[in-house]
């Protein structure tokens, strides 16, 4: 008997995947309201996309791949099966990565959504309903599953899976034609490792799908692909996955060998090694395992590239994080984050705006390392005025943030009025009266300011004698020069803790269109400066600047200007775009709105550390940056992490 080849399943039965008549979805939750976040299943979802579109991996047609990030009801997360089903003539391949959970008293595996709760069945989706799905499509040929469930632990961020492979294999049988493959064994706990962009189980197939398995055959079918991920898992001391397969499934062949692959044969030749730090390619979609099923011995790997790398020739993004985005303390969402300030190494206060979720607030956050952000909100600091009565966002706008000397008390600039208070920062209660503000400088019919579009920025030297305030764009009177604004910043001196008193005020010309959202105050004459722009249908201009105040007149007694010498001004130069801040692999980072480069988003503060005193980067200070999201679904609450040096 003439023995049947790998990858085929029998005499005149085709011999392989084809990805012109499959179809995919992959499903993640990595945003919950009641359990762990699990940032790498966002990674999973972006990455396992990519490689499966990719035509030297799989090649599938981006219109038969469905991507159903966070979906909020059953109906959000077992429509989009039925509907690829109808695509699928050869095969229909599911995939799923978030929270698992295991309900005892029906012994049944429940795949979680963003608002479900341990022991509330009710608040999940049993896979019952996606074996009932699958079911229902007898049109596809073959289905593959692939379950990569999971839960945050304490240590290494840890899931939760069950091995379906056994536990809800009886509930499967009906569907002909069907390969299974889990992240775990039974009530086995997964990994998603805390500081590795995916969960273990994907990061391993995502590995096998990008780099291939040298030595192995040109073709990869699902049962190679298990077998290298579980030796490699098995190797590494960490939760091994399991499989079933019917039929035949896992012989056909799925995926091209890149290891095998001519260099040619890959888009732009294989992959190169940028200069910065190498980054396991351990990550992928969850998706991608599903998909592909691979593993491969552990390769140090480049690709996808990580949002990372120089701005400028003075500026280095180290990371981001978009944890913070729409998470909640304590049943309050954090969210309207306009200022930022240090208070340690690693940690932050974030003050609100005015906020749909409550009262003026300021968010402790514990920010994790400059090159792995790991942002966390600890319950907020409600603001409170002398009579103990909460600041509300008719009375209060946040924008601006100065921690005191001495880590007691904090200013904070309102754009109503606009005024500058003091708390404490242990209670939130008002210390004393506000500052005095210039006349000018409120709104009318007293001043000349522009209704929300006053203090936006504030700012302390580091001995905290001069305070800086800076209005976000012109008095009635300045005007602009060629389309740029002509604003003032208001200078104090003072002591903190005590009076503050108006000094000096300085002419800034903000980029053409651009405002100013944020000061840092680095000595007496040198700052640094935030602006922002937005226009509808084209997104945001985030630029960071140097500003010099030695030279620069007081133009407290200047009535408008415009038409002032530019010598009259400070001046400034570029630090860095954030346009021009690598973004990684395409898809590597999300955008939710039209914008110039998926990094952009609202910015509108921005903290500076001291410069590093020792190692590779001394001289150089550490920067942080913060998006207001507006309470806005199309917008993100994102951090950004930077090494700046000041020319």
């Amino acid at each position: 008997m003439t023995p049947v080849p790998q990858g085929a399943s029998g005499p005149g039965q085709p011999d392989h995947i084809d990805p012109a008549r499959s179809a995919c979805v992959l499903i993640g939750v990595d945003a919950y309201t009641k359990l762990d976040e699990l940032k790498s299943v966002r990674n999973n979802l972006t990455q396992l996309r990519s490689a499966l579109t990719d035509k030297s991996i799989w090649g599938i047609a981006p219109d038969r791949l469905q991507v159903v990030p966070n979906p909020d009801t059953p109906h959000a997360l077992i429509n989009p099966i039925r509907e690829m089903a109808e695509l699928a003539e050869d095969t229909l391949i599911i995939y799923y990565s978030g929270h698992g959970l295991k309900d005892l008293d029906d012994d049944q595996l429940y795949l979680t959504l963003p608002g479900s709760e341990h022991r509330r069945p009710e608040t999940a989706v049993s896979f019952d309903l996606v074996r009932r799905a699958l079911q229902d499509q007898s049109s596809t040929q073959r289905k593959i599953v692939i379950l990569d469930c999971c839960y945050s632990g304490q240590v290494l961020d840890g899931m939760s899976a069950f091995d379906v492979a056994e536990e809800v294999m009886a509930s499967v049988t009906e569907v002909q034609g069907l390969y299974l493959m889990t992240s775990t064994a039974q009530n086995r706990r997964a990994l998603a490792p805390k500081g590795e962009p995916h969960t273990a189980f994907t990061g391993e197939l995502l590995n096998i799908l990008f780099e291939g398995i040298p030595d192995g055959p040109a073709r990869l079918d699902l049962n190679t692909i298990f077998q290298h991920a579980r030796v490699r898992l098995r190797d590494r001391k960490r939760p091994e996955p399991q499989e079933q397969d019917q039929n035949g499934i896992g012989k056909l062949f799925f995926v091209r060998n890149r290891a095998r692959a001519p260099a040619d044969a890959q888009p732009g030749g294989p992959p190169k090694r940028p200069r910065g730090r190498a980054i396991a390619v351990i990550a992928g979609t969850a998706a991608v395992a599903f998909a592909a099923g691979l593993a491969v011995p552990y390769i140090a790997h480049v690709w996808p590239r990580e949002a990372s790398g120089p701005c400028s020739k003075n500026a280095t993004l180290l990371s981001y994080s978009d944890r913070l985005d729409k998470a909640q303390v304590e049943n309050e969402r954090v969210s309207g984050l306009s200022a930022l300030a240090l208070t340690g190494p690693s940690q932050a206060l974030a003050v609100t705006d005015d906020s749909n979720f409550g009262p003026g607030r300021v968010f402790p956050l514990s920010l994790g390392s400059a090159g792995s952000l790991e942002p966390e909100a600890m319950r907020a600091i409600t603001l409170r005025d002398s009579a103990k009565t909460p600041y509300n966002n008719s009375r209060f706008d946040g924008e601006g943030l100065v921690v005191e000397n001495g880590g007691e008390t904090m200013l904070i600039s309102s754009e109503i009025g606009p005024s500058i208070h003091r708390f404490h920062i242990a209670d939130g209660m008002e210390v004393g009266r506000p500052l005095p503000i210039p006349q000018r400088l409120k709104t009318a019919p007293e001043g000349e300011a522009q209704v929300g579009r006053t203090i936006e920025a504030l700012t302390a030297t580091p001995d905290g004698r001069y305070l800086f305030a800076g209005m976000e764009s012109p008095l009635s009177a300045d005007g602009d020069g060629r389309g740029s604004n002509l604003l003032r910043i208001q200078r104090y001196r003072g002591t903190p803790g005590g009076t503050y008193t108006p000094d000096r005020q300085y002419a800034y010309a903000t980029g053409s269109g651009l405002h100013l959202v944020e000061l840092v105050a680095l000595s007496e004459n040198k700052l640094l400066s935030l602006e922002r722009q937005y226009v509808a249908g084209l997104g945001n201009a985030i630029r960071v600047y140097a500003v010099t105040l030695t030279g620069a007149k007081d133009v407290t007694g200047i009535t408008s200007l415009f038409n002032q010498p530019a010598d009259n001004r400070v001046s400034s130069e570029p630090l860095f775009d954030l346009a021009e801040c690598p973004s990684g692999s395409p898809g590597q980072v999300e955008s939710k709105q039209e914008q110039p480069g998926p990094l952009l988003d609202n910015v509108e503060g921005m903290a500076v550390g001291p410069p590093l005193a020792t190692g590779e980067h001394k001289g150089w200070r550490p920067m942080y940056l913060v998006s207001d999201d507006n309470d806005s679904a199309r917008q993100i609450t994102r951090l950004y992490a930077f090494r700046v040096r000041v020319p």
